[in-house]
């Protein structure tokens, strides 16, 4: 079989070495600095800015001002051909989108992850150069989907995300995944002025499941 597998740049390798996409999404982004620190403090070292979060442009360029350059930050919800430049131009490091459109894929400088729900989706934006392909919403689909997948489509880097309980981060991993996508699961009520002891304490719950899933 021929290996067309997507080497990983030096961003997804960050990605795929923190296990973990932290997704921040709330009505507005007043509260992300103070949960991005937590979450790279206790070893969550990927974050994903949602577009949908009111001054969430401003709220990504402060986070690669104010976190390490270990801690990969990349935009969400990524639609269309203007979202992508202004994430790029507010220092986004990485691109992700529910949705699979390669025309898109093609206009970005930085890595982009598409969504895909289908193994037909998976394989066209693996073709089309996706280092990381997102498959959402994952927990309708389970790890198994992933495992079955794999067998034909070992080559393709995915990255589960939608409905991922903390719980479920190791079955993802036994599957193949190579990182997962955690959004309320593991930020909670901490995006909208909730407790940083409790987030912290989620977050090296999160760390600790990677680490048993990859020992």
């Amino acid at each position: 079989m021929t290996d067309d597998s997507v080497p990983l740049d030096a961003v997804s390798a960050a990605v795929v070495e923190s296990g973990i996409v932290a997704i921040l999404r709330a009505p507005t982004a007043d509260y992300f600095a103070a949960v991005a620190d937590v979450l790279a403090t206790n070893g969550v070292t990927a974050l994903e800015v949602t577009l949908t979060s009111r001054g969430a442009l401003e709220a990504l360029a402060g986070l690669r001002r104010q976190l390490p350059s270990s801690v990969a930050v990349g935009a969400g919800t990524v639609l269309t051909a203007d979202d992508a430049k202004a994430a790029v131009d507010a220092g986004a490091e990485f691109l992700v989108s529910p949705v699979l459109d390669v025309d898109l894929m093609g206009l970005t400088t930085v890595p982009f992850y598409p969504g895909t729900s289908t193994p037909t989706e998976m394989y066209a934006a693996h073709r089309a150069g996706a280092p990381l392909v997102k498959v959402f919403p994952a927990a309708g689909l389970g790890p198994d989907f992933l495992r079955n997948v794999r067998g034909p489509l070992p080559q393709i880097n995915v990255m589960p995300t939608g409905g991922i309980k903390i719980e479920d981060i190791a079955d993802w991993l036994f599957a193949g995944a190579r990182s997962v996508g955690l959004g309320g699961p593991l930020v909670g009520d901490s995006v909208v002025g909730g407790s940083l002891t409790a987030l912290a304490a989620r977050a090296r719950h999160a760390v600790s499941a990677v680490a048993f899933a990859r020992s």
